[in-house]
């Protein structure tokens, strides 16, 4: 009686960064010529991945840009000149997010460390205050209190 082998299977999870198709796919998905891949890829505006062997390896967000320079040009009517300063503009754009983002943090740890600072004052000076109560222990009535005056001694005490 034979025996059947058994069947493993292994789920592999692919991330949108992560480099799977090779030039002839990528072209395809991205609808346009291997060779037109090589020249964006000498020009900077891409770089796939490389397989140990060196065989070039595009992502599906290589892909996507792609099709952003395709849509570009094509459509936009805009020169390679220009897409790449389009992903210049918007690599600073994100730089510049990714700051301000860290400013904003930095300035609500600040915030939150003052407030306690400023809490942790005010409570040791509750503490050293004393209320003024005038001779007589009368109460000043507040519409009065313009014009009342604290009698400070002012001769020197030897």
């Amino acid at each position: 009686m034979a025996t059947r082998g058994r069947r493993t299977t292994r789920t592999i999870r692919v991330t949108s960064d992560r480099g799977v198709f090779m030039i002839s796919v990528a072209a395809e998905l991205a609808d346009m010529h291997p060779q037109t891949l090589r020249m964006y890829e000498a020009r900077g505006l891409i770089t796939p991945k490389r397989s140990p062997k060196g065989t070039r390896l595009y992502s599906q967000e290589d892909v996507d840009r792609l099709r952003r320079i395709q849509e570009m040009t094509a459509e936009l009517g805009m020169n390679l000149a220009g897409v790449e300063r389009v992903f210049e503009l918007e690599d600073e754009l994100a730089r510049m997010a990714r700051r301000m983002a860290a400013m904003e943090a930095e300035a609500e740890r600040l915030r939150e460390q003052m407030e306690t600072e400023i809490e942790r004052v005010r409570r040791s000076f509750r503490a050293e205050i004393v209320p003024y109560r005038p001779p007589g222990d009368a109460l000043i009535p507040a519409k009065d209190l313009k014009t009342f005056r604290i009698p400070i001694d002012h001769r020197r005490r030897a």
